[in-house]
């Protein structure tokens, strides 16, 4: 059913992005044509595309741009819960000594090697395309030269942990003092010892619980609707010469992450067990493929631990810790997809990149994507973090920021399915390092 639920989504988002698509060039051919000073588009436009919110709109109705900042706005405010349960749960629920000693290293090791891999390898691909101009763009008479972050970027360390505990709960572009302050409550319940019966776990857990239903009902129910609205919008609005730069990004996240999963990946299973790499992909292929059509690595950790246990011969006991484990805070896919697409912003709205700041993207898109829980969307959500975090903030920088967030959905299947075969890579090699790697299942 699940699989089925993921299947009828991507379906519909498809069909909403290619209908969007046709439907504001449409209405792209009749602005051109009537001329955008003409009675005719500003009938249009106030009718359906007018930011409401603009000097002067105040008869306007802007039907598709309050469609779209609804939807975008329903996606911003789980934010706050979504990263602190998450991050709570991930690691105050880890309380088996055994567990934490030599196993708990070795896939922390995993994930962090992997993990870092990603990054730089989605960095210095980013990077050079930044450089090479390829996210460069001005946006109906906003200048890229605007951008500025105006501020040391150590400052991003200074403000990890906050003076005013309230004040990370009640403001978005604070999410990295609310992850130090997740971290230090999971770490203080372990130190503690209680059980999942004590209230702060409880009431995480059914917080998180409601912030994927939540987040599950936006993005299933508004979610095609509100892509249609968006791309519609933006084609009609700002013109083919806005959307190049997004194909860039498009095109280069999917190139990097399909190359972090059919070459680094069997390298490291190659590299840890010794074993056929060619037989693992073959193994671990219907579980990128569930992962892609669910775009939820929750809802694929059930067939990911069947797979390997019963046909990658991984022990149970490796496998029910490494593979949960994964599902909340390895997340490769979703650091090569937050790093391509900050360095993406950063072009459209004229900030400087250099070594420096590339250093603090990909150090803010490891911790932001740590934070971004098993549910569909929630790694674009998490951009905003990043984006927050480095001072991306100026008015390009959001256009081009609900533009990724009307494309993203096949860029967030596919990092579902990386993020997977991710922690699977993980669980392979921590078993093989402690002797629970049965090879006669894997080369069967």
């Amino acid at each position: 059913m699940k699989k089925n639920n993921g299947s009828r989504l991507a379906i519909n988002m498809l069909i909403a992005m290619v209908a969007g698509i046709v439907t504001g060039l449409i209405f792209m051919a009749i602005r051109e044509s009537a001329g955008a000073d003409s009675a005719l588009w500003q009938t249009i436009n106030s009718l359906l595309f007018q930011d409401i919110t603009a000097s002067g709109a105040n008869q306007a109705l802007g039907l598709f741009y309050i469609g779209g900042q609804l939807f975008v706005k329903a996606l911003q405010l789980v934010i706050v819960p979504m990263v602190f349960t998450s991050i709570v749960l991930a690691i105050g629920t880890i309380r088996d000594a055994a567990m934490l000693g030599r196993v708990s290293a070795k896939t922390f090791f995993w994930f962090l090697l992997t993990s870092a891999c990603a990054l730089v390898l989605a960095g210095v691909v980013g990077l050079v395309c930044y450089n090479a101009g390829m996210f460069n763009v001005a946006i109906e008479g906003i200048a890229a030269s605007t951008g500025s972050t105006g501020s040391n970027p150590l400052n991003v360390f200074l403000n990890i942990v906050p003076s005013n505990i309230g004040a990370s709960f009640t403001v978005n572009n604070a999410v990295l003092s609310l992850i130090f302050l997740a971290i230090v409550v999971g770490l203080s319940l372990n130190k503690l010892g209680y059980g999942d019966d004590c209230t702060i776990n409880k009431l995480c857990k059914e917080l998180s619980e409601i912030v994927v239903v939540f987040l599950n009902f936006v993005v299933n129910k508004f979610g095609p609707v509100a892509i249609f609205m968006l791309l519609c919008r933006t084609f009609a609005t700002y013109g083919i010469s806005y959307i190049k730069p997004a194909m860039a990004y498009f095109v280069l996240a999917i190139v990097v992450q399909l190359v972090f999963m059919f070459l680094f990946y069997p390298a490291v299973v190659a590299f840890a067990t010794k074993l056929n790499p060619i037989k693992y992909l073959k193994k671990i292929f219907k579980v990128m493929v569930f992962g892609f059509s669910t775009s939820s690595s929750a809802a694929t950790l059930p067939l990911n631990q069947d797979t390997n246990i019963n046909e990658l011969g991984v022990d149970k006991q490796v496998a029910s810790f490494v593979l949960p484990l994964g599902m909340t805070i390895n997340m490769d896919g979703t650091a090569i997809m937050q790093t391509i697409a900050t360095l993406f912003l950063a072009g459209i709205g004229g900030y400087e990149v250099g070594v420096g700041s590339l250093f603090m993207i990909m150090v803010l898109a490891l911790i932001a994507s740590v934070g971004t829980p098993a549910a569909p969307g929630a790694g674009a959500v998490v951009l905003f973090t990043i984006l927050s975090g480095m001072g991306f903030t100026n008015e390009a920088v959001m256009m081009g920021y609900t533009i990724i967030l009307a494309i993203n959905r096949p860029i967030e299947m596919l990092v579902t399915s990386l993020n997977c075969v991710g922690d699977s890579v993980a669980a392979i090699a921590v078993a093989k390092s402690e002797g629970k790697l049965n090879e006669d299942v894997f080369n069967a």
